[in-house]
């Protein structure tokens, strides 16, 4: 059945079923074409009427190359979103079970994943209707800018005008954090009691919006899945990436109008071979987005998490944690990893480029540890400790050590069957357990076991936006993270307590990253 509220900018008409009502496409921001590329968000103008928020309407525009495999099974939980890619893309989606009814809700407000580069809220597995029911809670999902439309740094060439303009895309949350705040209640959520959460580049985004001063009093819980951020890119490299967009473009520092007003699929088309041209970062690890938000001193005046915790979001509870077998989805697009044919000197080669000095070592390591381990397996969990659990760790790791706020650290280890076992349990699985949309797995994963883990996913993610502790009865005692404990929940079928899991080979990173 059709239902209606009444928002700020004009009426919108949305569905209610099963007791959920849901409203998608809602714009919080203007177009951001023309001569609003690159500017801060603006509002959307107020329309007469009732506008229609029956279905998704558009997504960032896209940068998305060189995936290979990949890009066919990222999608194996999900069909992927067909909408059109747009400039007007500033939207969110809401679902309530309590709309208007006075209640306070907490309110979980995603961020979709995709490298600040690709990605959108408006796929199947992000639907917020269980999850809604199932916590009792007010769930929205938001799009913003992204890649170079979100993240090119003119401030060295346009002066204030174009000031904010490597952080367009991180102001976009910024602008969907307020629209809540301005509307939690109409729909029987509470503007006090806001979580935000998302994996991989939404983990980014969590993190970023945690080092923001404009984001305090908009948020008060957070969850990073698969993404936590250490460091993010600094001036100086964010200066060169522009620069090499422009050469691409045959364009000249002076002139930015041009820019704004070039076609999108030209300055899209422009992203890779600059990107390319930029090179490695002096932090592969850690500085993982060329187009991501930048330190500009004002909007992100800090490193997200070094050499510490940023002071706002030291009494901010967090979740976080990573997949057990992350890097698996990456690497299912080399063929000798998918085959499980990789030799031990081909294994050596690919953990060269990340461990540098440390090579021997951390060959060494994983051997000890991991001794049934093939090469292809022993280079996922390397792979998987070095870019991703490590950068969860440290985040754990010094929040422990200053936050007023608990931190609680989870892995998640339930593998799929899917693709006959191979990815384990790879990077974005986890996903459709957070929103309890299991049923879009492929049909081996669709069992008594996955659906029972998902329900309990969902409600302890909820119980913890409620009260700001993971309390659930359908898992043990959660306790907050200490660097004597180290105490992680692993979410499997079996769910349980493990103190300082993969200790070893924890300390080995550790101590490689001590300089971070």
């Amino acid at each position: 059945m059709y239902i209606e509220a009444e928002i700020n900018a004009g009426r919108i008409r949305g569905t209610r079923e099963n007791g959920v009502a849901a409203f998608k496409g809602i714009p919080y921001g203007a177009d951001t074409s023309g001569e609003n590329r690159f500017m801060p968000p603006r509002k959307p103008a107020p329309w007469s009427g009732t506008r229609d928020a029956l279905a998704y309407v558009a997504q960032s525009p896209q940068s998305r190359v060189g995936f290979g495999r990949r890009n066919e099974l990222e999608h194996f939980a999900s069909p992927p979103d067909t909408t059109p890619e747009s400039e007007d893309c500033l939207t969110l989606s809401v679902w309530t079970s309590g709309l208007g009814d006075g209640a306070k809700r907490p309110v979980m407000v995603w961020l979709h994943g995709g490298a600040f580069s690709f990605g959108s809220a408006n796929s199947a597995r992000l639907d917020g209707t269980n999850l809604a029911r199932r916590g009792d809670v007010v769930v929205v999902t938001v799009n913003q800018r992204l890649n170079v439309f979100g993240h090119l740094d003119l401030s060295a060439l346009g002066g204030a005008e174009f000031a904010e303009s490597g952080n367009a895309g991180t102001l976009d949350m910024i602008a969907a954090l307020e629209w809540v705040s301005d509307h939690a209640e109409l729909f029987g959520g509470d503007p006090g009691n806001v979580t935000i959460f998302g994996e991989s580049g939404g983990g980014g985004k969590v993190s970023t919006l945690m080092a923001m001063p404009m984001a305090r009093g908009l948020f008060h819980r957070a969850i990073v899945q698969s993404g936590a951020v250490i460091r993010l890119r600094e001036r100086e490299r964010a200066a060169k990436l522009t620069d090499a967009v422009l050469n691409e473009l045959g364009l000249g520092r002076a002139q930015l109008g041009d820019l704004q007003r070039l076609p999108w699929e030209r300055l899209l088309a422009a992203v890779e071979p600059a990107t390319k041209a930029l090179g490695p970062s002096p932090w592969p690890l850690f500085d993982r987005y060329p187009f991501g938000p930048v330190v500009d001193g004002t909007t992100v005046p800090r490193q997200p998490f070094t050499p510490d915790t940023p002071d706002i979001s030291d009494d901010i509870p967090l979740l976080v944690g990573d997949t057990k077998d992350e890097a698996s989805l990456f690497l299912s697009q080399d063929d000798k990893v998918w085959e499980g044919t990789l030799t031990e000197a081909e294994l050596r080669d690919r953990v060269a480029a990340v461990a540098g000095a440390h090579t021997d070592r951390v060959i060494e390591t994983y051997r000890r540890v991991y001794p049934r381990m093939s090469p292809a397996e022993r280079l996922i969990a390397t792979l998987t400790d070095s870019n991703f659990r490590i950068r969860s760790l440290l985040m754990a790791e010094r929040r422990a050590r200053k936050s007023r706020a608990g931190t609680f650290m989870y892995s998640f280890a339930w593998e799929t069957p899917a693709f006959g076992g191979r990815l384990k349990s790879p990077h974005a699985i986890d996903v459709p357990f957070t929103f309890e949309t299991v049923h879009l797995l492929a049909p081996s994963d669709r069992n008594e076991q996955a659906l029972a883990l998902s329900a309990k996913m969902a409600g302890t993610w909820a119980a913890f936006a409620r009260a700001g502790k993971p309390d659930h009865p359908a898992i043990p005692h959660w306790p907050a993270y200490t660097t004597e404990r180290r105490a992680t929940l692993i979410l499997d079928d079996d769910c349980r307590i493990e103190n300082d899991p993969g200790g070893e080979t924890r300390a080995l990173w550790q101590e490689i990253a001590q300089n971070v």
